[in-house]
C-alpha cells in the first residue's frame, strides 16, 4: 500500500523523490520504495524528510512513532506556560506574526485584543497575505446561542456578540484580499488557537473566567510530537465546519 501522505507532502513542497534522495544522501530507488511500498525509513532519514517537507513524523509514518515517544516529544513542544493571556508579552505576539511565512491561523470567539494592542495589525495581515502567507481567521457567529451562553457564563450578557461585531469592523477592512479568509463558527470553544507556522499560542478556557485571565501555552512543533498536532487538528476541524456570513448579518 503506497504512502500517499509522503508522496503528497513531497509534491506539495515542489520536490521530487530524486531531489529528496539527493538532500538526505540515499538512492532515489530507496525513496521510491518508501513511497510506493510504504517502507519506513530509519529515524535519521525520517527526521530529515519531515524537516524538508514541513510535516511531523507521526503524520507521515503514523506507526513509526510509538505513543509513548510521541507523548515525550509533545512535552518538549511546550516552550512556555503563562498563567494568564494578559501576561504574554506583546513582543511575543509581534515576533510570531512578523516571522510567519506560510500560515497565520486564528480561532477565537472575538480575539478583539489582537487589534486593540496592535493598531497596525490589519495592514500587517494584508501585507502578509500579499507575500503569500495563508491567513485564516475563525470567529464566533454572533447570531448563535453559543456566543450568548459564553457571555452569560462570564457574567456579561451580550458582551461577546458585541466584541465580535466590533472586531469585524477591523477585519472588514481586509476586503477581498487574496489568501485571507474570515469565517464564522458556532462550536463550543474549549481553547482559542493562534498558529504562526510551527509555533502556536493556545489560550485555554475556564468556565466563568474571561479569556485574558486564563492560561496560555506557547508551543513549537517537533517532528514526531503530538501536542502541537492535537491543537492544529482541532483548528482544522473547526475550519471544516465554518462558514461565511454576509457583512450585513453581523452589523450591530
Amino acid at each position: 500500500m503506497p504512502n500517499d501522505r509522503l508522496r503528497d507532502a513531497i509534491l506539495r513542497n515542489g520536490m521530487t523523490p530524486v531531489g529528496i534522495a539527493e538532500k538526505i544522501g540515499v538512492d532515489p530507488k530507496t525513496v521510491e520504495r518508501w513511497i510506493t511500498q510504504d517502507r519506513t525509513p530509519y529515524p535519521r532519514h525520517r527526521h530529515a524528510i519531515a524537516a524538508l517537507v514541513r510535516e511531523s513524523e507521526s503524520y507521515l509514518w503514523p506507526n513509526a512513532v510509538t505513543p509513548e515517544k510521541a507523548s515525550r516529544l509533545g512535552q518538549n513542544e511546550v516552550i512556555q506556560v503563562y498563567s494568564r493571556r494578559s501576561s504574554v508579552p506583546y513582543e511575543v505576539w509581534r515576533r510570531l506574526i512578523d516571522r510567519a511565512e506560510e500560515h497565520i491561523d486564528i480561532l477565537a470567539y472575538a480575539g478583539l485584543f489582537l487589534v486593540e494592542q496592535d493598531p497596525g495589525l490589519i495592514d500587517t495581515l494584508r501585507q502578509k497575505a500579499q507575500d503569500g502567507v495563508s491567513v485564516k481567521i475563525l470567529l464566533g457567529d454572533p447570531t448563535r446561542p453559543a456566543i450568548e451562553r459564553r457571555s452569560v457564563e462570564e457574567g456579561a450578557p451580550g458582551v461577546m456578540a458585541a466584541k465580535i461585531r466590533q472586531v469585524m469592523q477591523y477585519y472588514n477592512r481586509l476586503g477581498d484580499t487574496s489568501d485571507v479568509e474570515v469565517r464564522y463558527h458556532e462550536t463550543t470553544l474549549y481553547n482559542s488557537i493562534y498558529r504562526f507556522d510551527d509555533e502556536m499560542l493556545v489560550n485555554m478556557h475556564v468556565l466563568g473566567i474571561p479569556a485574558p485571565h486564563a492560561p496560555v501555552m506557547h508551543l513549537r512543533r517537533l517532528s514526531g510530537g503530538d501536542l502541537f498536532r492535537t491543537y492544529a487538528d482541532s483548528f482544522d476541524r473547526v475550519l471544516l465546519s465554518s462558514y461565511k456570513l454576509e457583512r450585513t448579518e453581523v452589523a450591530p
